[in-house]
Parts: C-alpha cells; sequence; structure tokens
C-alpha cells in the first residue's frame, strides 16, 4: 500500500486574471516560495487572455479581432512562465477557456482601465456568473487548503474589470473559508518604490531614458500604490534570472530588454517598467507598521 505524502506546512494560492499577471504582479514570490521545499505553491488563471494586445507583428493574426487564437497561444506561453518560475501547481477557473478575458477600454489619464459596453457571453467580469465562479474557487480552495491568499486590490491595480472580478472573488472565498485562509493579501506596488526604480535604471543606463529602447513614462502614467499602506515587502532580488526568463515566455505580452547591471520590460503601450528586486502587499485587515513583514506566512506556525 502506497504511504500518502505529508501535506507540507506551507500552502500558497494565487489568484489571477490572465496568463502574463502571475510573472508581472507576483512572479518574484511564486519563485520564492516554489523554491522553498516547505511551501506548496498553486496559481489560479482565471481567464486565457484571449483579448489583449499582440506585440510581435509576426504573431499578429493571433489578436481577438483577426484571428482569434491569442488564447490558445496564451496557455502555451503560461506554461513556459509558470515552469520558468519553478513548476508551482496550476488551475484554471473553472477550466480552460471556461470564462473569457472581458478585454477593457482606456478611462482617462494613463493606462486606468474600465468595463467595455459590450460583453462576451462568457466574460468573466459579466455580472451574473459571480456565483458559479466563486463555487468554482471555493472548490479550488478546499481542495488546495491555503493558509495565504494572493490576488488585487480592490481596484484591480489599475481598473481592469477581470483584475477587480478576481480581487472581488478572492476576498469572498477568504471569507466564506475562515477555518482554512488565515491570511489575505493584495498585490500593490507603491509610487514610491516604482520611482525608486526608474531612478536605478536610469542610472545604471548612464542617465540616458533611450538606452532600455522603451518610451520613458510621463508623470503619473503607471498607477501606483500609497505608500503607507504597504504592510509586506518581499525580496525577490534572488530570482531577477527566473522572472525575467518567464517575462521573456509571455512574448505576445510583454517586451523584455537588458543591458549591463539592468532589466526593464514594456507591455503593448511601449512605456518602460524597471525590473524591481521588491514586491509588495497588503494585508487584508491589517494596519501599516514601522517595520514591514517580510514573509507572507510571518506569524502562522
Amino acid at each position: 500500500m502506497s504511504r500518502a505524502h505529508p501535506s507540507p506546512a506551507h500552502r500558497l494560492l494565487l489568484v489571477h486574471a490572465h496568463p502574463d499577471d502571475e510573472t508581472l504582479t507576483t512572479g518574484g514570490t511564486i519563485a520564492r516560495y516554489t523554491a522553498d521545499p516547505e511551501c506548496e505553491v498553486t496559481v489560479v488563471t482565471c481567464t486565457l487572455g484571449e483579448e489583449g494586445e499582440v506585440i510581435p507583428p509576426e504573431l499578429a493574426e493571433l489578436a481577438p479581432d483577426r484571428g482569434d487564437q491569442l488564447g490558445g497561444y496564451r496557455t502555451r506561453e503560461l506554461d513556459a512562465a509558470l515552469a520558468a518560475l519553478g513548476g508551482p501547481r496550476h488551475r484554471y477557473l473553472g477550466g480552460a477557456g471556461r470564462w473569457r478575458d472581458t478585454g477593457m477600454v482606456l478611462a482617462g489619464h494613463g493606462t486606468r482601465a474600465a468595463l467595455p459596453p459590450r460583453l462576451h457571453p462568457r466574460a468573466f467580469a459579466a455580472p451574473k456568473v459571480f456565483g458559479t465562479q466563486l463555487a468554482q474557487l471555493l472548490d479550488v480552495v478546499d481542495e488546495v487548503r491555503p493558509q495565504v491568499l494572493v490576488s488585487y486590490a480592490a481596484d484591480g491595480s489599475y481598473g481592469h474589470p477581470d483584475h477587480v472580478r478576481a480581487h472581488e472573488l478572492t476576498a469572498a472565498a477568504a471569507a466564506a473559508r475562515p477555518d482554512i485562509v488565515a491570511k489575505l493579501y493584495f498585490t500593490v506596488r507603491s509610487t514610491a518604490l516604482l520611482e525608486e526604480g526608474l531612478a536605478e535604471l536610469l542610472t545604471a543606463c548612464d542617465g540616458d531614458p533611450e538606452r532600455s529602447g522603451l518610451r520613458w513614462p510621463e508623470p503619473d502614467e503607471h498607477p501606483g500604490h500609497d505608500e503607507a499602506a504597504v504592510t509586506t515587502r518581499l525580496d525577490v532580488s534572488a530570482h531577477d534570472e527566473e522572472r525575467i526568463a518567464a517575462m521573456r515566455a509571455h512574448a505576445t505580452q510583454i517586451d523584455v530588454r537588458t543591458g549591463s547591471g539592468w532589466a526593464a520590460y514594456a507591455m503593448s503601450n511601449g512605456i518602460t517598467q524597471p525590473l524591481l528586486g521588491t514586491e509588495e502587499f497588503v494585508l487584508a485587515g491589517a494596519e501599516p507598521t514601522e517595520k514591514p513583514e517580510t514573509d507572507l506566512f510571518e506569524g502562522l506556525s
């Protein structure tokens, strides 16, 4: 008779809207905890990212307004990215393709997003399917039994309706399973950390913002969170190589540039973003302190 494997001491579940979000917002966190033999990491992806814009011209026919084959292609990108981050466990919410990327429209200055006026029948952010989606996420929570849940802040970082829905589902799942989930975190990036990273990138590029080959951001062009609200900062700089490889795996969505002592990337808008060595979080229900947490499992036995 085979002997059951012991349950890992720590279990982490991250809920993301589209392929690439896991790498962009929590890639270092995934790599850090996947490398820990005492931790089991599971990533839930809610859609296939079918409505994303395609960066490489040679892949333009994948776009939703052309061949509409982007979702299937991005599943391959996600597989490669997760492998680069150490190979965490993975689930699609409700199964691959059950929910479609809702898409977005830009709202106001910079990169703020809003719900499109017309929704696909399987749109993830549709108003009447929340209960079905919550039941699907609770099935995963009941299977994985994570002490720690991670998703986006209430505004979805920049307003994307799928990010907002992922936040709402994750918060509801944590509230529905207080006997399982001990800590709920929201991934954020403070304006202060972003500005620090941009300053370091500019210095590494000898003061020439064009050296990265990407457009330097205008003031307030990147969304940022209030630094004072951050409760938790993880040092993920040891996993830069894995994160860069994972971003390169998402080639339809992320343009990665590297040089001597620096790394940067851009989305389809071509605006420079620095690779930051810290990933920031807000712990739900906690007040910020002078000494932020440095471990998502801090305080848990």
